[in-house]
Parts: C-alpha cells; sequence; structure tokens
C-alpha cells in the first residue's frame, strides 16, 4: 500500500507550523474515518457477545457458530493487503465510500437472515468491506496530516476510537442482545450511514497515488487456502483427522499455498514482495501478533459461550465482566507511543504476551461456580495490560526499519497475521473443543469439554511469548561469549 501523498489530497502540507490549530474540515475528515474504525471495533465485540443467542435461535453448534467470527476475520485478513492496493490504483475516496455503503447493506442484511450459512455470508461480505476501509482509511489519515506532531496527533486520536469501539461494544452488545441478537447487526447500519454522507462531503478528492496492476489471483488462492484451512481444521473431528476427505481438504490447502507463492514470485505488481519476509524483526512481530490476536479471540468464544449459556449470565452482565480488558486499551492507547520511544518495543511486547499468559493461566482455574473478583476480575485486568503492552509495540515493530516504499506493506502483514491467526487459532480450538464426543448437558461436564480449549489458547500465547524472549537470549549469549574472550 502506498502512502505517497497526491496534492490533491493533502490539507496540511509539511511546511504548516506542527501546532498550528485545525480547521473544522480537517477535524471532520478525522472524524468520519474515526468514526468508521470505531465501527468495526463495535461490530466485532457487540457480534462476541451475542453469540450464544444466535446459536440458540438458529440452531448453530460450536463448530459452526465460530464461523461468525472467522468468517469476518478471514474476509478482512485474506483481502487487507488487496484493499490498500486497490485504494493506491482507484483512488483512496471511492474504494473508502464503496466498502463503507457495503458494510452498511452487509449489515442490514445480518440483521434479517433466518440462516446460519446467509448470517455467516453477510459476516464475510463485513470482513471484505473492512479489508478495504481499513488500510484506505490509514492511508488518507497519512496522506492528509504532515508527518510529525500532527500526524502522530492524528493517528493517536485514531487509535482510541479503534480502542473505544471495542470496548463500547461489549456494553451495546449486552444491551442490544437484552433486546434481540438481531440489533446487534441493525445498530450499526444508521451510523454507517451518517459516516457515508460525512464521508462524501469531507473526504479529500485526489488522483490515485500508484500506477500499475492489481493481483488478484494472489488474493483468491491465499484468502482460498486460509478458508479451506480454517473449514478443514473446524470438520475434521467428525471426519477423522487421518479420514481421506480430511487429508486430501490439507492436500488442496498445500497445493493453493504453493500456487500463491508462485504466482507472488512471478506477478509484475504482488500483493507481498516475499523478499521483505527475511527480516527477522518483521517475522517476530507477525508471530507475536499471530500469538496475542489469535489467543484472545478464542478465549473470548470460548467465555463468552461458558458465561452465558452454561452459566446462565445476561448478556450484558457478561459484557461488564469483560469490560475492564476494553477500557484499560483505551485509556492507555493515548500513551503507548510515548512509552515505546522511551523503552522500545521489544520489552513492551515481552511484557504484553506475559501478562497475556498470566491471565490465560488464572483462568484455568474457573469452575462452575466463579467468584468474579477471584476467577475472572484478575484474568480481565491482566489481558487488557496486555492488550495494552502488546499491540501497539507489535505494530511498531514490524514497521520498524523498512524503507518508506514498503511501510504500508509491512503494516498491512502485521494487520493480515492478527486475523488470520485468529481464524487459526479459533478454529484448532473448535476443533479441540468438538473432538470429545457426545455433547455434555452439564455445566461441569460442559466445562470439561471446553477446559482443553483454555489449555490450548493459554499453549498459544506461552509459545509467542517464548518466540519474543528468543532475541533476549541470543544476545544475553552474545554478551557472556564476549566476556569470556576479554
Amino acid at each position: 500500500m502506498t502512502t505517497t501523498a497526491t496534492p490533491e489530497s493533502v490539507l496540511v502540507h509539511p511546511d504548516v507550523p506542527q501546532r498550528q490549530r485545525w480547521p473544522a474540515r480537517l477535524w471532520g475528515i478525522l472524524a468520519v474515518l474515526s468514526l468508521v474504525l470505531f465501527l468495526d471495533g463495535l461490530d466485532v465485540s457487540m457480534v462476541g457477545v451475542a453469540l450464544p443467542s444466535i446459536g440458540d435461535e438458529l440452531h448453530l453448534a460450536t463448530s459452526s457458530l465460530q464461523w461468525i467470527v472467522s468468517g469476518y476475520v478471514l474476509g478482512y485478513g485474506g483481502l487487507l493487503l488487496l484493499g490498500g492496493r486497490t485504494a493506491d490504483l482507484l483512488g483512496r475516496r471511492r474504494v473508502f465510500l464503496i466498502a463503507l455503503a457495503v458494510f452498511a447493506v452487509a449489515s442490514l442484511l445480518g440483521g434479517l437472515v433466518d440462516s446460519g450459512p446467509l448470517l455467516i455470508a453477510t459476516r464475510f461480505i463485513k470482513g471484505v468491506s473492512a479489508a478495504f476501509t481499513a488500510p484506505t482509511g490509514l492511508s488518507i489519515i497519512t496522506t492528509t496530516f504532515a508527518e510529525g506532531r500532527m500526524r502522530n496527533k492524528a493517528l493517536s486520536i485514531y487509535t482510541v476510537f479503534g480502542a473505544s469501539g471495542y470496548s463500547s461494544g461489549l456494553i451495546f452488545g449486552g444491551l442490544m442482545t437484552g433486546i434481540g441478537w438481531r440489533w446487534t447487526f441493525l445498530m450499526p447500519v444508521p451510523v454507517a450511514l451518517i459516516a457515508l454522507v460525512a464521508g462524501y462531503v469531507l473526504l479529500p478528492r485526489g488522483l490515485p497515488a500508484a500506477k500499475g496492476g492489481h493481483d488478484i489471483l494472489g488474493a483468491l488462492t491465499s484468502t482460498a487456502a486460509m478458508l479451506l484451512l480454517v473449514y478443514s481444521l473446524v470438520s475434521a473431528p467428525a471426519r477423522g483427522w487421518t479420514g481421506p476427505v480430511t487429508l486430501s481438504l490439507f492436500a488442496a490447502v498445500v497445493v493453493l499455498l504453493v500456487a500463491f507463492v508462485y504466482v507472488e514470485r512471478r506477478v509484475a505488481h504482488p500483493l507481498i514482495r516475499l523478499g521483505i519476509l527475511r527480516k527477522g524483526t518483521l517475522i517476530r512481530a507477525n508471530l507475536a501478533m499471530v500469538a496475542l490476536f489469535g489467543s484472545y479471540t478464542a478465549f473470548q468464544f470460548i467465555v463468552t459461550l461458558y458465561l452465558q449459556s452454561v452459566l446462565g449470565w445476561a448478556p450484558l452482565k457478561m459484557a461488564l465482566a469483560l469490560l475492564p480488558t476494553g477500557l484499560l486499551v483505551a485509556l492507555s492507547a493515548p500513551f503507548a507511543g510515548t512509552m515505546i520511544d522511551r523503552f522500545g518495543t521489544s520489552r513492551f511486547i515481552v511484557g504484553g504476551l506475559a501478562a497475556m499468559s498470566a491471565g490465560y493461566v488464572l483462568f484455568l482455574r474457573i469452575d462452575t461456580h466463579p467468584v468474579y473478583v477471584v476467577a475472572i476480575l484478575p484474568t480481565a485486568i491482566l489481558l487488557g495490560v496486555g492488550f495494552a503492552l502488546g499491540f501497539p509495540s507489535i505494530n511498531v515493530q514490524a514497521t520498524a526499519g523498512v524503507g518508506d516504499d514498503e511501510q504500508g506493506l509491512a503494516a498491512g502483514l502485521v494487520q493480515t497475521a492478527g486475523q488470520v491467526g485468529a481464524a487459526l487459532v479459533l478454529a484448532i480450538t473448535t476443533a479441540i473443543i468438538s473432538s470429545g464426543g457426545t455433547p455434555a448437558h452439564t455445566a461441569a461436564g460442559v466445562l470439561d469439554e471446553y477446559r482443553p480449549g483454555l489449555v490450548f489458547t493459554t499453549f498459544v500465547a506461552v509459545g509467542g511469548l517464548a518466540m519474543a524472549l528468543v532475541p533476549f537470549v541470543v544476545r544475553r549469549r552474545a554478551v557472556a561469549l564476549a566476556t569470556e574472550e576479554r
């Protein structure tokens, strides 16, 4: 994704003093972009709260219910890089508005359908639309606000809205689900329409920022591989892990991945320049994002089902129980940049994954009569601390030391890793839960079914922590060897 500004789109020239007050239209542009990011976070967390109610009304098993989450994140992660490239080629304003309109229509349809597969299809479409609005919105900011204090201020506000959307979605999800789960899909529609009208009026018109072509074949092969891999993992317990159909599906995934690499090596304008994957800090950042985002997505999926469906908690009560996580992320977002500048990314990534690992380990003590302040609140706080430390640090590390012409690619890769990693970890977690055989009918029995999934999410976080510690271990050994040589 190229972020080179065109003269038609820049409202704040680099020569303008960094402390100059922003005109009203500039605030309006930032408000539109922030509102859409807020809407993305709101939508994800609202639907998460509504999952048990959706499953009950549409008669969806756990293995099918997870597709409501996976469909969104795969559509988002699978086409994120294509979304950024399309915005550069066709114009950011045009792509942003079209994708936002699609998001509104898909939200409306999601609130009206009575079929599980159709609902999952609308979620996938919403994920695809987010794959175009997210990178486009970010590139509009970087080409509208001059680099330095003004851009940092704009990005800080933008990030706060994203985190606040997620934490607010828990509350709105609890309230809307109390009325009916369909309102969690219908509520974003008027908000998206307001943002669409405001964006049409305020967003700067500009020429495309890049020339060239799309890598449609690369996008198709990579997205198809991820979709098929998740389906293979989820369906394997029923078919058997070594059954002919399961093995054939996994073989098809390998073929699609090989085809993707083949395309990327030969296409004129690849989604991913494969050479960038030789950069160690970028690889570690992507793996850390998989561990952080993947483990939390799977954890929240299990906890949402358990607290509502098994323990009978009301949606709002469950949302309030998990709210400290989102609040900590939202409140810390404005200070993240300053803290990273002071202490560096590596320490914060280790600290974030350590906090999340500790939170998951503590939650393994959960029983059928949990005391909130003892069994749930410590985990909610630790997960909030983990996200606050880890998420911004991983994004900064992913783009550190990368050339200006590939900043968009590096940022897109780490976002893709988070979304695709979430889908894969959730798929494996669901497969583990579903492999137990006949579903249990008591709270204790269901908890026993869920516990291996909780152990797996803990393993993912601890594995990410171990990988994040590798540079420190290597550095310590190098220092020890150098000391011995002296």
